[in-house]
């Protein structure tokens, strides 16, 4: 598979008569017949009500399928308690498109304590309750049951994050990978406009679904590895097992604990030149293999379901394999059963992300919800994503795994008519951009220095350890694009609420000037994540210095600009490799810098393996709640509570911390 692709705005429509667009796409018969349809190419099913916006996915792979010439129905919220709702629109012309919503259902359903939370920001009126557990799994089985002949083909992020075999936090096991327990015909990862557009022109060409096996960012179930076809093992990509310390190279390594292999091997060296014996070494030239025609074999799910030695390492294996310029397809074992992975999808250009984001959404919820208000909705109505992607890596976060590291930028002509457009259509606008951002807040235009580094870069993080030196991290697109924003008539603020990489923030002081002078809103909120070296190396975040860094500047350009604006910290407790020493000084940098812990959660990969992509050895997971709930506990109560008994959180803490950090306590007026 090459990188050769057509651009998804210059392919001839499908319906050539279909030129205007609908409203909205159709939820019912009688809507159908209004645009008169008498059935549906493609219907969509979702878990999230149905907004015709493009923070929406559905509503973009709908709006999108829709300007190819495809009539598209949407499904939202069917009651999965028989196959009837699903045959509301009828039975669909190509296929099924299935996705849980914008959210993992059970994240949707469930808190992190696994107590079934009373809302559902997706949700009309936000009532809880309008969607199944594993959704995409219990959609796909209604829609096999409504029509046996219809193809299923499932996305979004619940599928994509699931698509090889996974830890199931609320069944604390290891589950299949959810192509198999879908029964789906195809699952397309990642961001899938390009492939969903393929996957209709071709279904619609008249080839069956089981000959779609060439399209990137599809996975498919397939007996065994086809003829001319080059299988490698993992192993040879990643060797699992444990990690040694990074030594300093500067240092004599003999002289080091570390090293008493080396210590050992100067022995047998002096035994060896005694014997004044020569080797001949014979050096075979490596063959170099056809990626294209690469595939990856990763331990099969029996094994990993085992071991969360070889879980992790097929989870790094898989980020490793996220570049599309170098990246292999994969292939995991079930039983008899392969689940293949082709290579991830291409990433848009400026001008199909423009043409994705110009299609004419009407920017509000469906008519038939009347004035139930959808807290999702309600929350990005007025706010404008201006790039996809982030080259972060954070080892927590899945936007890398979902939407890969290279950014997909919107042309600043784009971002402009979109403002435009909610200042001129969408109702209650009063002169504020609620945001302009996306994953992350600085990452627009921001890129390799070279096309050719980054198609063969297989580093799973572009700023940890240090920001790369092939790195450009100019902001003055972005700087530029606030500027001409600002400028709009009718616009009175735009603020910036995504999230900041304060560490390539502070590369560019002129940025830090702009958004703090005109873009804050009182509070900026950042993610520090952690105060102690360890847990951030585990996170593969940057130091707390750099924080300080940033503190100093946002502090200087606000009292220059005469604004009383403040930082808010975000810190995660209890992450994988976290000790109750760390939690503790951090809790005490947060009391000592006069921090309130006035909301908390804990973070919800933290039982069993986490899927960690750095030191894998020295990652102890939680194993219980208790445990987890003492540290967040420990932190709010510490932080907030001049008269905390730490005895009531660990019975142990004492004995690990020692006493020097008892005597700390003592200054906070902890009772021990």
């Amino acid at each position: 598979m090459t990188q050769v692709f057509t651009p998804i705005h210059t392919r001839p429509a499908f319906r050539q008569s279909q030129s205007k667009a609908a409203p909205f796409l159709p939820m019912s018969r009688q809507e159908m017949q209004q645009l008169g349809w008498d059935a549906c190419d493609i219907i969509l099913v979702t878990g999230d009500a149905y907004v015709d916006h493009p923070s929406f996915g559905m509503a973009i792979i709908g709006r999108l399928l829709e300007a190819q010439g495809f009539r598209v129905g949407i499904i939202a919220q069917p009651d999965w308690h028989s196959a009837e709702p699903f045959k509301a629109l009828g039975k669909p012309g190509l296929f099924f498109g299935i996705a849980a919503g914008n959210m993992d259902s059970m994240i949707n359903r469930y808190t992190a304590d696994r107590k079934i939370r009373s809302d559902d920001a997706y949700t009309p009126g936000n009532v809880a309750g309008k969607r199944p557990d594993r959704a995409s799994i219990v959609y796909s089985q209604r829609c096999r049951e409504a029509y046996k002949d219809v193809p299923l083909v499932l996305g979004g992020i619940e599928a994509s994050l699931r698509r090889i075999a996974h830890y199931d936090y609320w069944q604390d096991k290891v589950r299949r990978s959810i192509l198999l327990d879908s029964r789906a015909d195809l699952l397309l990862y990642g961001n899938a406009e390009r492939a969903v557009v393929e996957v209709a022109h071709r279904l619609a060409a008249g080839d069956p679904i089981d000959s779609l096996r060439d399209i990137r960012g599809t996975a498919f179930v397939r007996k065994d590895t086809p003829e001319h076809w080059m299988e490698i093992d993992s192993t040879r990509i990643d060797r699992p097992g444990k990690i040694d310390k990074i030594i300093n190279p500067y240092v004599n390594t003999r002289d080091l604990p570390e090293c008493e292999i080396e210590q050992r091997s100067s022995g047998e060296d002096a035994e060896m030149d005694a014997d004044d014996e020569v080797q001949v070494l014979h050096i075979e030239s490596r063959v170099r293999l056809d990626r294209s025609k690469t595939v990856i074999r990763i331990p099969s799910f029996e094994k990993v379901s085992k071991d969360p030695v070889l879980y992790a390492h097929a989870s790094r294996v898989l980020h490793l394999e996220t570049n599309p310029g170098n990246a292999r397809a994969l292939v995991q074992l079930h039983g008899d059963q392969e689940v293949w992975l082709n290579p991830p999808p291409i990433p848009l250009t400026t001008d199909e992300m423009d043409y994705v984001f110009d299609l004419p959404y009407a920017r509000i919820p469906h008519p038939s919800y009347g004035k139930a208000e959808i807290p999702a909705y309600k929350m990005i109505r007025f706010s404008v994503n201006i790039m996809r992607g982030c080259f972060g890596g954070c080892t927590f976060c899945s936007i890398t795994e979902h939407e890969g590291r290279i950014i997909q930028n919107r042309s600043q002509t784009s971002i402009i008519k979109e403002i435009e457009q909610i200042r001129d259509k969408v109702p209650g606008f009063t002169g504020v951009i609620s945001d302009l951002g996306g994953p992350t807040a600085n990452m627009y235009r921001i890129a390799c220095k070279t096309t050719e580094i980054e198609a063969a870069c297989r580093k799973p993080s572009c700023v940890y350890p240090g920001i790369c030196p092939n790195l450009n991290t100019d902001h003055s697109a972005l700087t530029q694009l606030y500027r001409d924003a600002r400028k709009l008539k009718g616009v009175k603020k735009i603020l910036i609420a995504s999230g900041l990489r304060y560490d390539l923030a502070v590369e560019d002081p002129e940025y830090v000037r702009e958004l703090v002078t005109h873009h804050v809103g009182g509070y900026l909120k950042i993610a520090p994540e952690h105060t102690e070296q360890g847990p951030l190396d585990k996170m593969m975040k940057p130091g707390i210095g750099t924080y300080d860094t940033f503190k100093k500047m946002f502090e200087r350009f606000s009292k220059e600009a005469g604004k009383d604006q403040y930082l808010i910290p975000y810190f995660i407790a209890a992450h994988p490799g976290t000790t109750d020493t760390d939690m503790l000084n951090l809790a005490l940098w947060l009391k000592a810098n006069g921090f309130k812990a006035t909301r908390y959660r804990p973070s919800i990969l933290l039982l069993w393996p986490p899927r960690q992509r750095c030191t894998i050895p020295d990652v102890i997971p939680c194993g219980v709640f208790r445990i987890r709930k003492a540290r967040r506990r420990w932190i709010v109560s510490k932080v907030n509570d001049s008269a905390v008994c730490i005895k009531h959180f660990y019975a142990g803490m004492i004995r690990k911390t020692g006493r020097c950090c008892v005597k700390r306590l003592s200054r906070w007026g902890a009772q021990i």
